[in-house]
Protein backbone atom coordinates (compact mmCIF):
# COMPACT_ATOMS: atom_id res chain seq x y z
CA UNK A 1 0.00 0.00 0.00
CA UNK A 2 1.52 3.30 -0.72
CA UNK A 3 0.55 6.74 -0.54
CA UNK A 4 0.96 10.69 -2.35
CA UNK A 5 0.13 13.68 -1.92
CA UNK A 6 -2.94 15.17 -3.90
CA UNK A 7 -0.71 18.18 -4.48
CA UNK A 8 1.95 16.21 -6.23
CA UNK A 9 -0.40 14.28 -8.08
CA UNK A 10 1.04 15.93 -11.70
CA UNK A 11 4.42 14.35 -10.82
CA UNK A 12 2.59 11.07 -10.84
CA UNK A 13 1.21 11.64 -13.80
CA UNK A 14 4.31 12.64 -15.50
CA UNK A 15 5.93 9.48 -14.32
CA UNK A 16 3.40 7.45 -15.67
CA UNK A 17 3.10 9.29 -18.94
CA UNK A 18 7.22 8.14 -18.95
CA UNK A 19 6.05 4.09 -18.68
CA UNK A 20 2.90 4.39 -21.07
CA UNK A 21 -0.20 6.54 -23.10
CA UNK A 22 -1.57 7.66 -19.92
CA UNK A 23 -5.02 8.55 -20.07
CA UNK A 24 -6.89 10.41 -17.67
CA UNK A 25 -10.96 11.70 -17.56
CA UNK A 26 -10.63 15.39 -18.50
CA UNK A 27 -13.14 18.40 -18.96
CA UNK A 28 -13.35 19.88 -22.42
CA UNK A 29 -16.53 21.85 -23.88
CA UNK A 30 -18.68 20.88 -20.60
CA UNK A 31 -18.20 16.97 -21.28
CA UNK A 32 -15.80 15.00 -19.43
CA UNK A 33 -14.11 12.35 -21.52
CA UNK A 34 -10.57 10.34 -20.99
CA UNK A 35 -7.96 11.96 -22.71
CA UNK A 36 -4.25 11.03 -23.37
CA UNK A 37 -1.87 13.05 -20.66
CA UNK A 38 0.01 16.38 -21.19
CA UNK A 39 0.64 18.84 -19.00
CA UNK A 40 -2.14 21.41 -19.95
CA UNK A 41 -4.92 18.54 -19.52
CA UNK A 42 -8.08 20.07 -17.58
CA UNK A 43 -8.37 16.53 -15.32
CA UNK A 44 -11.55 16.19 -13.96
CA UNK A 45 -11.27 13.60 -10.75
CA UNK A 46 -14.57 14.45 -9.68
CA UNK A 47 -16.91 12.95 -12.09
CA UNK A 48 -18.71 10.11 -11.33
CA UNK A 49 -18.66 8.85 -14.96
CA UNK A 50 -16.85 9.89 -18.42
CA UNK A 51 -19.37 10.36 -20.91
CA UNK A 52 -17.80 7.64 -23.33
CA UNK A 53 -17.09 4.31 -21.06
CA UNK A 54 -13.52 3.57 -20.93
CA UNK A 55 -14.58 -0.05 -22.76
CA UNK A 56 -13.12 2.10 -25.63
CA UNK A 57 -10.05 1.56 -25.42
CA UNK A 58 -10.25 -2.15 -25.59
CA UNK A 59 -13.45 -2.19 -28.37
CA UNK A 60 -12.80 1.02 -30.09
CA UNK A 61 -15.87 3.19 -31.52
CA UNK A 62 -13.98 2.33 -35.20
CA UNK A 63 -11.21 0.96 -36.48
CA UNK A 64 -10.07 -0.84 -39.48
CA UNK A 65 -9.45 -4.52 -39.27
CA UNK A 66 -8.37 -5.61 -42.46
CA UNK A 67 -6.54 -3.84 -45.96
CA UNK A 68 -6.57 -5.89 -48.96
CA UNK A 69 -5.33 -5.28 -52.21
CA UNK A 70 -6.16 -7.89 -55.33
CA UNK A 71 -3.05 -7.72 -57.79
CA UNK A 72 -0.97 -10.86 -59.43
CA UNK A 73 -1.90 -12.15 -55.57
CA UNK A 74 -4.28 -10.76 -52.83
CA UNK A 75 -2.40 -8.98 -50.80
CA UNK A 76 -4.14 -8.76 -46.88
CA UNK A 77 -3.27 -6.56 -43.87
CA UNK A 78 -4.34 -7.93 -40.84
CA UNK A 79 -4.51 -5.02 -38.10
CA UNK A 80 -5.53 -6.94 -34.97
CA UNK A 81 -1.71 -8.09 -34.63
CA UNK A 82 -0.67 -4.18 -34.28
CA UNK A 83 -3.14 -3.67 -32.00
CA UNK A 84 -2.38 -2.32 -28.60
CA UNK A 85 -0.13 0.53 -27.64
CA UNK A 86 1.20 0.51 -24.19
CA UNK A 87 -1.26 1.85 -22.00
CA UNK A 88 -2.44 3.24 -18.77
CA UNK A 89 -5.75 4.46 -17.75
CA UNK A 90 -6.50 6.27 -14.54
CA UNK A 91 -9.41 6.92 -12.72
CA UNK A 92 -11.78 4.24 -14.39
CA UNK A 93 -14.90 3.90 -12.02
CA UNK A 94 -15.63 0.57 -10.28
CA UNK A 95 -18.58 -0.20 -12.35
CA UNK A 96 -16.52 0.64 -16.02
CA UNK A 97 -13.68 -1.47 -14.33
CA UNK A 98 -16.86 -4.29 -13.52
CA UNK A 99 -17.78 -3.97 -17.51
CA UNK A 100 -14.50 -5.30 -18.35
CA UNK A 101 -15.15 -8.91 -17.53
CA UNK A 102 -18.30 -8.87 -18.80
CA UNK A 103 -16.48 -7.52 -22.21
CA UNK A 104 -13.85 -10.61 -21.44
CA UNK A 105 -16.64 -12.73 -21.51
CA UNK A 106 -17.73 -11.84 -25.07
CA UNK A 107 -14.05 -10.86 -26.70
CA UNK A 108 -11.49 -13.61 -25.20
CA UNK A 109 -14.15 -16.46 -25.71
CA UNK A 110 -13.53 -19.26 -28.37
CA UNK A 111 -12.10 -17.60 -30.44
CA UNK A 112 -10.65 -14.59 -29.15
CA UNK A 113 -10.69 -10.89 -30.89
CA UNK A 114 -7.04 -10.94 -31.34
CA UNK A 115 -6.98 -7.03 -31.01
CA UNK A 116 -8.94 -6.75 -27.95
CA UNK A 117 -6.91 -9.49 -26.09
CA UNK A 118 -3.32 -7.55 -27.17
CA UNK A 119 -5.39 -3.85 -25.81
CA UNK A 120 -6.21 -5.54 -22.53
CA UNK A 121 -2.82 -7.16 -21.69
CA UNK A 122 -1.08 -4.23 -22.71
CA UNK A 123 -3.38 -1.89 -20.56
CA UNK A 124 -2.87 -1.06 -16.95
CA UNK A 125 -5.77 0.26 -15.32
CA UNK A 126 -5.95 2.53 -11.97
CA UNK A 127 -9.06 2.53 -10.58
CA UNK A 128 -10.32 5.50 -8.30
CA UNK A 129 -12.79 4.42 -5.83
CA UNK A 130 -16.14 6.53 -5.94
CA UNK A 131 -16.71 8.76 -3.06
CA UNK A 132 -20.50 10.17 -3.50
CA UNK A 133 -22.59 8.34 -6.07
CA UNK A 134 -25.35 10.24 -7.46
CA UNK A 135 -28.98 9.28 -7.89
CA UNK A 136 -28.48 7.48 -11.53
CA UNK A 137 -25.64 4.95 -9.59
CA UNK A 138 -27.21 1.80 -8.69
CA UNK A 139 -24.01 -0.35 -9.35
CA UNK A 140 -24.81 -1.93 -5.93
CA UNK A 141 -27.83 -4.03 -6.96
CA UNK A 142 -25.43 -5.89 -8.98
CA UNK A 143 -23.11 -6.50 -6.10
CA UNK A 144 -20.33 -3.91 -7.18
CA UNK A 145 -18.98 -1.98 -4.14
CA UNK A 146 -18.22 1.59 -5.37
CA UNK A 147 -15.12 2.26 -3.61
CA UNK A 148 -13.48 -1.33 -4.37
CA UNK A 149 -12.65 -2.70 -8.09
CA UNK A 150 -10.80 -6.28 -7.54
CA UNK A 151 -10.52 -6.34 -11.56
CA UNK A 152 -8.62 -3.27 -11.86
CA UNK A 153 -4.72 -3.61 -11.72
CA UNK A 154 -4.29 -0.81 -9.07
CA UNK A 155 -7.00 0.55 -6.68
CA UNK A 156 -6.64 4.35 -5.75
CA UNK A 157 -8.85 5.42 -3.02
CA UNK A 158 -9.28 9.41 -2.13
CA UNK A 159 -8.61 10.08 2.00
CA UNK A 160 -8.47 13.67 1.40
CA UNK A 161 -5.52 15.47 1.41
CA UNK A 162 -3.76 12.20 -0.26
CA UNK A 163 -4.42 8.87 -2.39
CA UNK A 164 -3.84 5.35 -1.49
CA UNK A 165 -2.61 3.57 -4.16
CA UNK A 166 -2.91 -0.43 -3.61
CA UNK A 167 -1.11 -2.67 -6.25
CA UNK A 168 -4.01 -5.87 -6.94
CA UNK A 169 -2.36 -7.69 -9.92
CA UNK A 170 1.04 -8.24 -11.06
CA UNK A 171 1.33 -5.75 -13.22
CA UNK A 172 0.13 -3.27 -10.63
CA UNK A 173 3.08 -4.10 -8.39
CA UNK A 174 5.06 -3.82 -11.67
CA UNK A 175 4.04 -0.45 -12.11
CA UNK A 176 3.84 0.96 -9.13
CA UNK A 177 7.76 -0.40 -8.46
CA UNK A 178 8.73 1.82 -10.94
CA UNK A 179 7.01 4.94 -8.69
CA UNK A 180 9.26 4.13 -5.18
CA UNK A 181 10.86 7.40 -5.44
CA UNK A 182 8.05 9.50 -5.62
CA UNK A 183 5.22 7.34 -3.44
CA UNK A 184 5.68 7.20 0.16
CA UNK A 185 4.62 3.86 2.38
CA UNK A 186 1.08 3.82 3.74
CA UNK A 187 0.48 3.75 7.39
CA UNK A 188 -2.27 1.74 9.38
CA UNK A 189 -3.46 5.04 9.81
CA UNK A 190 -4.10 5.01 5.98
CA UNK A 191 -5.52 1.49 5.79
CA UNK A 192 -8.33 2.68 8.12
CA UNK A 193 -8.88 5.77 6.34
CA UNK A 194 -9.37 3.89 3.00
CA UNK A 195 -12.15 1.36 5.01
CA UNK A 196 -14.00 4.61 6.10
CA UNK A 197 -14.11 6.16 2.91
CA UNK A 198 -15.39 2.78 1.16
CA UNK A 199 -17.87 2.43 3.47
CA UNK A 200 -18.72 6.30 3.59
CA UNK A 201 -19.25 5.39 -0.35
CA UNK A 202 -21.74 2.66 0.01
CA UNK A 203 -23.76 4.83 2.43
CA UNK A 204 -24.12 7.12 0.33
CA UNK A 205 -26.65 5.30 -1.82
CA UNK A 206 -30.27 6.60 -2.28
CA UNK A 207 -31.19 4.48 -4.91
CA UNK A 208 -31.65 0.47 -4.21
CA UNK A 209 -33.30 -2.01 -6.42
CA UNK A 210 -33.34 -5.99 -5.88
CA UNK A 211 -33.23 -8.64 -9.05
CA UNK A 212 -33.99 -11.21 -7.01
CA UNK A 213 -36.23 -13.83 -8.90
CA UNK A 214 -35.94 -11.19 -12.03
CA UNK A 215 -34.25 -13.69 -14.71
CA UNK A 216 -36.91 -16.44 -13.87
CA UNK A 217 -40.22 -13.89 -14.12
CA UNK A 218 -38.60 -12.37 -17.10
CA UNK A 219 -38.38 -16.42 -18.20
CA UNK A 220 -42.30 -16.54 -18.95
CA UNK A 221 -42.19 -12.82 -20.42
CA UNK A 222 -41.33 -13.09 -24.36
CA UNK A 223 -44.94 -12.09 -25.20
CA UNK A 224 -46.21 -10.21 -22.58
CA UNK A 225 -48.50 -6.97 -22.77
CA UNK A 226 -46.53 -5.20 -21.03
CA UNK A 227 -43.60 -4.76 -23.53
CA UNK A 228 -46.32 -3.25 -25.73
CA UNK A 229 -46.31 -0.30 -23.44
CA UNK A 230 -43.07 0.12 -22.72
CA UNK A 231 -41.87 0.34 -26.22
CA UNK A 232 -43.81 3.33 -26.94
CA UNK A 233 -41.70 6.24 -25.77
CA UNK A 234 -38.97 4.91 -27.08
CA UNK A 235 -37.69 7.24 -29.98
CA UNK A 236 -34.63 4.49 -31.51
CA UNK A 237 -32.22 7.41 -30.95
CA UNK A 238 -29.68 4.51 -29.72
CA UNK A 239 -28.24 6.21 -26.56
CA UNK A 240 -28.73 3.91 -24.17
CA UNK A 241 -26.68 1.12 -26.25
CA UNK A 242 -23.59 3.49 -27.25
CA UNK A 243 -23.23 5.05 -23.69
CA UNK A 244 -23.58 1.54 -22.02
CA UNK A 245 -20.24 0.14 -20.79
CA UNK A 246 -21.50 -3.38 -21.62
CA UNK A 247 -23.28 -2.97 -24.94
CA UNK A 248 -20.63 -4.71 -27.24
CA UNK A 249 -22.80 -5.15 -30.43
CA UNK A 250 -20.72 -3.94 -34.01
CA UNK A 251 -21.20 -3.52 -37.64
CA UNK A 252 -18.57 -4.33 -40.26
CA UNK A 253 -18.64 -2.20 -43.48
CA UNK A 254 -16.29 -2.83 -46.75
CA UNK A 255 -15.04 -0.10 -48.51
CA UNK A 256 -13.41 -0.93 -52.21
CA UNK A 257 -11.96 1.29 -54.52
CA UNK A 258 -10.22 -0.17 -57.69
CA UNK A 259 -8.14 -3.25 -56.87
CA UNK A 260 -8.27 -1.93 -53.20
CA UNK A 261 -10.58 -2.64 -49.98
CA UNK A 262 -10.75 -1.52 -46.65
CA UNK A 263 -12.90 -3.20 -43.91
CA UNK A 264 -14.17 -1.27 -40.88
CA UNK A 265 -15.80 -2.60 -37.53
CA UNK A 266 -17.65 -0.06 -35.50
CA UNK A 267 -19.92 -0.03 -32.74
CA UNK A 268 -23.69 -0.62 -33.79
CA UNK A 269 -26.69 -0.93 -31.93
CA UNK A 270 -29.87 -3.26 -30.95
CA UNK A 271 -32.18 -0.26 -30.95
CA UNK A 272 -31.90 0.35 -35.06
CA UNK A 273 -34.49 -0.80 -37.14
CA UNK A 274 -32.09 -2.32 -39.88
CA UNK A 275 -29.74 -4.35 -37.12
CA UNK A 276 -31.15 -7.55 -37.66
CA UNK A 277 -32.18 -6.67 -41.55
CA UNK A 278 -32.11 -9.75 -43.47
CA UNK A 279 -30.01 -9.71 -46.85
CA UNK A 280 -33.72 -11.56 -48.22
CA UNK A 281 -35.38 -8.36 -46.63
CA UNK A 282 -36.88 -10.84 -43.37
CA UNK A 283 -36.38 -8.69 -40.18
CA UNK A 284 -36.82 -10.85 -37.26
CA UNK A 285 -37.61 -7.64 -35.13
CA UNK A 286 -40.10 -5.32 -37.44
CA UNK A 287 -41.29 -2.93 -34.51
CA UNK A 288 -39.65 -0.95 -31.96
CA UNK A 289 -41.33 -3.29 -30.11
CA UNK A 290 -39.27 -6.29 -30.34
CA UNK A 291 -35.96 -3.77 -30.35
CA UNK A 292 -36.85 -2.50 -26.86
CA UNK A 293 -37.52 -6.51 -26.03
CA UNK A 294 -34.15 -7.46 -26.84
CA UNK A 295 -32.45 -4.63 -25.17
CA UNK A 296 -33.74 -5.69 -21.69
CA UNK A 297 -34.05 -9.12 -22.00
CA UNK A 298 -29.67 -9.74 -23.12
CA UNK A 299 -29.38 -7.61 -20.12
CA UNK A 300 -31.53 -9.38 -17.59
CA UNK A 301 -31.96 -12.89 -18.77
CA UNK A 302 -30.46 -14.23 -22.21
CA UNK A 303 -26.47 -12.57 -20.61
CA UNK A 304 -26.69 -13.96 -16.96
CA UNK A 305 -28.56 -17.20 -18.26
CA UNK A 306 -25.04 -17.83 -20.92
CA UNK A 307 -22.70 -16.03 -18.15
CA UNK A 308 -23.48 -17.79 -14.55
CA UNK A 309 -25.72 -15.35 -13.86
CA UNK A 310 -24.14 -12.19 -14.33
CA UNK A 311 -26.39 -9.47 -15.39
CA UNK A 312 -25.15 -7.27 -18.53
CA UNK A 313 -25.33 -4.19 -16.46
CA UNK A 314 -22.90 -2.37 -14.03
CA UNK A 315 -25.33 0.27 -12.78
CA UNK A 316 -23.39 3.05 -13.83
CA UNK A 317 -26.74 5.03 -14.69
CA UNK A 318 -25.74 6.71 -18.01
CA UNK A 319 -28.66 5.61 -19.80
CA UNK A 320 -31.15 6.81 -16.61
CA UNK A 321 -29.21 10.08 -16.88
CA UNK A 322 -28.91 10.08 -20.83
CA UNK A 323 -32.32 9.03 -22.32
CA UNK A 324 -34.31 11.61 -23.99
CA UNK A 325 -37.72 9.92 -22.82
CA UNK A 326 -36.81 8.67 -19.53
CA UNK A 327 -36.91 4.71 -20.49
CA UNK A 328 -35.45 3.83 -17.83
CA UNK A 329 -33.98 0.58 -16.99
CA UNK A 330 -34.54 0.64 -13.10
CA UNK A 331 -38.52 1.11 -14.00
CA UNK A 332 -38.66 -1.73 -15.92
CA UNK A 333 -36.54 -3.86 -13.27
CA UNK A 334 -39.45 -2.11 -10.26
CA UNK A 335 -42.21 -3.23 -12.79
CA UNK A 336 -40.94 -6.76 -13.87
CA UNK A 337 -39.92 -8.31 -10.62
CA UNK A 338 -37.29 -6.51 -8.41
CA UNK A 339 -38.64 -5.89 -5.49
CA UNK A 340 -37.79 -2.03 -4.55
CA UNK A 341 -35.51 -2.17 -1.48
CA UNK A 342 -36.37 1.65 -0.99
CA UNK A 343 -36.26 4.74 -3.13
Amino acid sequence: MKKIAKAKLQDLWRHLSEEAALYLPAGSDGVVDFARWQEDLAVDLGELNVCVPPKKFFYPQTETVLKYEIGDDLQLVDFSGHAGERAILFGVRPCDVASFSMMDKVYLGDPADEAYRRRRENTCVIALGCQEPEETCFCLTFDIDPGKAPGADILATDTGEEVVLVAQSPKGEELLATLNGLLLEATSGDEIKVKDAQEQAKEGYVTHVSVRGLMEKLDGMFTDAYWNRLYRRCIACGTCTYLCPTCHCFDLQEYATGNCGERIRCWDTCMAADFTQMAGGHNPRPTQKERVRQRFMHKLNYFPRQHGGEYACVGCGRCVRKCPVNLDILEVIREVGGAADGQ
